[in-house]
């Protein structure tokens, strides 16, 4: 698992060849991502190549209560590869496809980018670099824990024995919480690692990223459940609400 990647879906093997993994990754990240998995191959016969043929679509039932459901039937199959989103329920499937439209899925209707990224939001999944800087997101502060994304169970991997000391110790002061900015304010005003804001003044944690009025902020768990608000670049005050998304695990509620 490489922090700054969002998952990993195995694909069909076939007799004349060995397994084969894709990666989905932030395409800013790309050609680094393509270094690292170079540099760690050492002598195994392994190729590490790019797909810009496959486009990755992310499918959502329009009704929130379908999206634990079955998976949408599909037109056509051919390269088409549709797969529950590893991360949680509440993100649907991910279809991959050499179709520059959605049209394999019946009844579905494009929407934008951005509905995309206001929906994952406010169920908290953080996704790329944006989201998750490198460097700087720890994998537990980040909840990756709930999203498939550590294994506690494998072999020594790079930061395992850190990760699996906190996670065993349960000692997690901070994590990574959707949010809700309430009232108006400039677009820009709001820039990533400003700090959020207790009612006293005190510091409560960071906001991360964001769209709109939506968005994720690291922030100390013992200080969530007063009133926050934020400062906007003209010293403006913004409230702000914060939730636990209903799919996170009942113990850490």
């Amino acid at each position: 698992m490489l922090w700054q990647c969002k998952g990993s879906v195995r694909l069909p093997e076939h007799a004349d060849q060995g397994p084969t993994f894709l990666l989905e990754c932030d395409s800013s990240v790309l050609g680094a991502l393509q270094k690292h998995l170079v540099l760690h191959k050492i002598r195994r016969k392994v190729s590490v190549e790019p797909c810009p043929e496959l486009r990755v679509w992310a499918v959502l039932p329009g009704i929130p209560e379908e999206l634990g459901g079955a998976e949408p039937l599909l037109k056509h199959q051919g390269t088409t590869i549709l797969t529950r989103d590893p991360r949680t329920t509440r993100m649907g499937w991910r279809l991959l496809t050499q179709d520059e439209s959605p049209a394999l899925v019946p009844r579905g209707q494009l929407a934008d980018v951005w509905d995309y990224h206001r929906h994952r939001y406010q169920q908290g999944v953080p996704e790329g670099v944006h989201d998750l800087p490198p460097g700087v997101a720890l994998p537990l502060e980040s909840n990756l824990a709930f999203m498939n994304g550590i294994s506690f169970t494998k072999g020594c991997y790079i930061g395992q024995e850190l990760t699996a000391r906190t996670h065993h110790m349960g000692v997690i002061r901070k994590r990574l919480f959707p949010v809700q900015l309430l009232g108006s304010f400039p677009v820009g005003s709001i820039t990533p690692g400003t700090t959020v804001l207790t009612e006293s003044g005190q510091a409560a944690g960071k906001y991360r990223a964001g769209q709109g009025n939506v968005g994720l902020a690291l922030l100390y768990l013992e200080k969530i459940k007063g009133p926050l608000h934020i400062r906007t670049i003209g010293s403006g005050r913004v409230a702000l609400t914060t939730s636990v998304p209903d799919w996170w695990p009942t113990a850490t509620k």
